[in-house]
């Protein structure tokens, strides 16, 4: 029985000092208001390997590593390093030994650049004055070694999120450190990049640096991970070794139930266009260079249509013109037959439209505001939830409650939480509760499952198919190419800015759909910009 797994692993009960462990962290809990994040967690590292940490949304992963990096304080427990007892009081004496942190939500500072961001707190010091050059000449090799390329001088601001994630991953490498801590690493990344990311990690572990990696992508866990330590609720369900489990068990350990990933959907029953792209133009804000180049598109009541491609070729910047978060610079956007081009996005929202954002922090949540504002956000102005210019707030908490149970979102206190302190995953779950729970008809998700487990995948892909077949419009981006083949009646490709291909998703595969979104499948015949290469013309 997998309840019985902690018996079955004695060293996580009576650890004595082992020199095979370069880190043990011994019965570990963490107390939050309303939450106990750890409950006597223990944990194990050996040296040269790479260790998984598994768990749902608000399982207690990234407050475990957290404590580990030293930015929580465990309330009991003890931390050992080499069999050494060790305080980590802050993210400096976690440095001082060895031990690095990537995290999921980047510890950035936006107006810096990548090269001062990476550097910071580590400078170089020459004749009293910082050494920049040598700090990016040494930048410049490290990115080379791991195929992290990165522009240094870049603004943090004005780089993408996967750039981002570079970066932070660039900052733990400068500092050479042992212990190398992943939070949900490929989040943020193409599926090219994911594998690259795979074999840097694999080539770290066989320099002989130790590697914990917290994902929710089992598949990741299959391919990279020697270990995996399961946690459920804030309690140590098991460790297993990735070569005697499957991705089956390791999903019944993490949820407690068996999990059905397949995704069953009836034919779409299609009705009228009720979003319409036409000759979309977005122009960078500073090259002028088309990252939305001459895009049309539609959407149709009841079908799912799914964007894919690698990040940075214009799909971030459709779905916020979509919204209405950036200006179009040229074309149309109709909504229900209504141009909405140059309307509010309050407007967009009212008549008809809801969006999953790509950057939650950024556009999805007020984070300082309780759980029950966020969910209830977008209807504030409505007659439920104000009256005579004062805020129900009776009905707010009533309807918050609702959503928190339906969409089982984990928040310690309840509909009063404080949404900063929630996971990640919760944070999406609120969006998406949110987003789905009003009166449109037409929904744009974009990394719709970024982060989630595989219990909230499998909830979350299950709704979606349910809003599609009550008649709504279903606009997708994503870089996960298994859902795009798993969740689309139709596929569009984007390339530099443009629409290069589009798939039927039960005739194509991925191998396909990547090689159109590297720009390996463009037509030569003009007359079908769609038309698919053969294989001599591909060979050329």
């Amino acid at each position: 029985m997998v309840e019985n797994l902690q018996t079955q692993t004695p060293e996580l009960n009576d650890i004595h000092s082992n020199d095979e462990y370069i880190i043990e962290m011994r019965n570990i809990t963490k107390v939050f208001p309303g939450v106990k994040a750890n409950d006597n967690v223990s944990l194990t590292l050996r040296k040269g390997e790479i260790h998984a940490l598994l768990g749902e949304n608000g399982a207690g992963k990234s407050t475990l590593m957290s404590i580990l990096f030293g930015l929580y304080q465990p309330d009991e427990g003890a931390i050992y390093k080499n069999g050494e007892k060790v305080s980590i009081n802050n993210p400096n004496d976690a440095n001082d030994l060895g031990i690095g942190m990537t995290h999921q939500h980047f510890k950035l500072v936006d107006i810096f650049t990548v090269l001062d961001n990476i550097i910071l707190g580590d400078e170089p010091i020459k004749h009293g004055v910082v050494d920049r050059k040598a700090a990016r000449e040494r930048l410049i090799n490290i990115s080379k070694q791991y195929g992290l390329n990165v522009d240094p001088d870049a603004l943090v601001e004005n780089i993408s999120v996967g750039m981002q994630q570079r970066t932070e991953i660039l900052k733990m490498l400068y500092r050479e450190n042992e212990i190398l801590i992943f939070d949900e690493p490929t989040a943020v990344l193409t599926p090219q990049e994911i594998d690259d990311l795979m074999i840097i990690m694999k080539g770290l572990a066989e320099e002989g640096k130790s590697i914990l990696f917290i994902t929710h992508k089992l598949n990741e866990i299959m391919k990279v991970a020697d270990r995996v330590t399961v946690l459920r609720k804030g309690q140590y369900i098991g460790t297993v070794n990735v070569s005697d489990t499957s991705i089956n068990k390791l999903s019944k350990m993490m949820v407690g139930r068996d999990v059905d990933l397949t995704i069953k959907k009836a034919e779409p029953k299609l009705g009228e266009v009720v979003l319409q792209i036409e000759n979309l133009v977005i122009k960078n804000i500073y090259t002028k260079k088309n990252v939305v180049d001459d895009v049309s598109l539609e959407v149709r009541e009841g079908e799912i249509v799914c964007v894919a491609g690698i990040e940075g070729n214009g799909q971030s910047e459709l779905a916020l013109a979509i919204n209405g978060l950036i200006k179009a610079d040229g074309g149309k956007i109709y909504l229900n037959g209504e141009d909405v081009t140059k309307k509010s996005i309050r407007h967009r929202n009212d008549h008809g439209l809801a969006h999953v954002p790509e950057d939650r922090h950024k556009y999805g949540l007020i984070l300082d505001l309780p759980l029950r504002y966020n969910l209830a956000l977008k209807q504030m102005h409505t007659p439920e939830f104000k009256k005579y210019g004062f805020i129900r707030e009776l009905n707010i908490t009533n309807y918050a409650d609702e959503l928190i149970d339906k969409f089982d979102i984990r928040a310690g206190q309840g509909a009063e939480t404080n949404t900063r302190s929630m996971s990640g995953g919760n944070q999406q779950k609120a969006i998406i509760a949110r987003e789905a729970s009003t009166q449109t008809n037409v929904l744009l998700a974009v990394q719709l499952v970024r982060g989630l487990d595989v219990g909230a995948i499998e909830y979350i892909h299950k709704e979606l198919v349910r809003q599609r077949d009550l008649g709504k419009a279903i606009l997708m981006i994503s870089l996960e190419l298994d859902e795009v083949m798993e969740m689309s009646d139709r596929i569009l490709v984007m390339y530099e800015g443009k629409i290069v291909a589009s798939l039927d998703p039960k005739t194509t595969t991925v191998e396909e759909i990547g090689v159109y979104m590297a720009g390996g499948h463009l037509a030569k015949n003009d007359t079908n910009p769609l038309e698919i290469n053969t294989n001599e013309e591909l060979s050329q």
